[in-house]
């Protein structure tokens, strides 16, 4: 499906799927323990979920410790902290009402990862609370994900081979572009994962994407003309233009030399979910062939004649075309 996740549905599935777990559980107990947990959800990356936000309440809380009395940075307490964090965490016992709220969570982030790996990895680079993302963390983070965790793992990997203890966001964004133009990423399928979830609440999978919304005729503002192939360039044909702002307004407004070099890892995950199916392979040969083409009219007749099936009237693709216009406005 080409459609935007809905985030409001895949929250309200959440939701329903995790009270029902939560509901059978405690049915029989009054607490939950982590080995419990580990074996609570038939989809173990939910599970998992769970036990990493665990491990980022207790980081949060130990940060806490401050005093103008006592040294909580010195090598012998922190050693002591990491113990006690490892004794804590094999003795974890949490009541219903507090359980489900984390259990929600998970169970939407997984969904999202499942279906949307590419925004996923977006929000887990976009820290906007901090000007850097660690590398340790990040680590950490990847260490609870099983499902499409290729690109994450590779981007921990690539960091710690530069002997980088942290990467601002836009630095991070910049690498993880590289390895999947170098592994050619396909997220993983998706229906064994749904029919897991299926089995224990019915689901739909149409309500997780958003609806296309009616769009109204397009308002014209200028008449471009572009020549066609032929003798000279002798004939042309007027091409409308709308003046519908679009992402790519925020794009510079010099001459794009190559598309390659000029799109944001934002803009390659958008492109390659929304107009080429997730598959990252074709979005990145596409690309290359455009880039290889002489002018404008023969990028667009590239586009026309290998993508007809895509909606003209979508915001991904006005602004694709619109990246494509700058990349051979002379």
């Amino acid at each position: 499906m080409d459609e935007k996740i809905s985030l409001k549905s895949v929250d309200q599935y959440a939701q329903q799927y995790a009270l029902h777990l939560v509901q059978s559980y405690f049915s029989k107990k009054n607490k939950i323990s982590g080995p419990e947990i580990l074996e609570l959800s038939t989809i173990r990356q939910v599970n998992l979920f769970v036990i990493r936000d665990l491990l980022i309440a207790w980081k949060k809380e130990s940060e806490k410790l401050k005093s103008p009395y006592f040294d909580y940075d010195s090598k012998q307490v922190s050693e002591a902290l990491t113990v006690f964090q490892n004794i804590l965490s094999n003795h974890i016992l949490i009541e219903k009402e507090h359980f489900l709220p984390l259990l929600t969570r998970a169970v939407n982030q997984t969904i999202y990862l499942i279906l949307d790996p590419y925004d996923y990895y977006s929000d887990t680079l976009d820290k906007k609370d901090k000007t850097s993302i660690s590398t340790s963390d990040l680590r950490n983070e990847v260490k609870y994900i099983k499902i499409n965790k290729a690109p994450l793992e590779k981007l921990v990997v690539r960091l710690e081979e530069k002997k980088l203890d942290s990467i601002s966001g836009n630095e991070a964004f910049a690498m993880l572009d590289q390895i999947l133009e170098e592994v050619n990423f396909t997220p993983e399928e998706v229906d064994s994962y749904l029919q897991l979830f299926n089995a224990a609440v019915p689901l739909k999978v149409d309500n997780f994407y958003e609806a296309k919304p009616v769009t109204s005729p397009r308002s014209v503002s200028k008449t471009e003309t572009i020549p066609l192939p032929g003798p000279q360039n002798a004939v042309t044909t007027p091409v409308q233009k709308e003046t519908k702002q679009t992402l790519a307004d925020d794009l510079a407004k010099k001459k794009i030399v190559l598309l390659k070099q000029n799109l944001t890892i934002n803009q390659k995950f958008m492109f390659t979910k929304i107009l080429f199916h997730g598959d990252f392979e074709i979005f990145s040969e596409t690309i290359e062939k455009l880039d290889r083409c002489d002018n404008l009219s023969q990028a667009m007749r590239f586009i026309d004649d290998g993508y007809p099936h895509w909606d003209r009237e979508s915001e991904e693709y006005l602004e694709f075309i619109e990246i494509i216009e700058k990349r051979f406005d002379s």
